[in-house]
């Protein structure tokens, strides 16, 4: 199954991070989660740091433009197939980036495609 990494993922089952993260589980993806602060959701552990991932699918964005910034590197060095821009995280700087190494740009949300079978 691919490999997907969620970018602040939280523990705060309010938060559209976590339902994206136990939704991938439940559909026995392989999860990543990686946020601000340590905790779990479901069985996945979310790391606060920025480990060494190969062979990533997907990055799902749960960051604001502005905070996505420190991260712009790492997600690029992932080499991701594609990047999943969910609402409220459209970046066309990054966007750009991502397009430039040849990384596919979704701006779409997640749990919408996950649902609707097109994830």
């Amino acid at each position: 199954m691919s490999k997907i990494v969620v970018l602040g993922a939280s523990p705060d089952r309010e938060r559209f991070s976590f339902k994206a993260v136990k939704a991938l589980r439940n559909r026995n993806y392989e999860v990543i989660a990686l946020g601000a602060r340590e905790g779990t959701i479901a069985d996945i552990k979310i790391h606060t740091g920025k480990p060494s991932l190969d062979a990533v699918d997907t990055v799902l964005l749960y960051l604001n433009p502005e905070r996505q910034k420190q991260h712009y590197d790492y997600i690029l060095s992932l080499k991701p197939k594609r990047i999943i821009f969910n609402p409220g995280t459209n970046n066309t700087e990054l966007a750009g980036l991502a397009k430039m190494n040849g990384i596919q740009v979704v701006n779409q949300c997640s749990l919408v495609m996950l649902g609707a079978g097109t994830f």
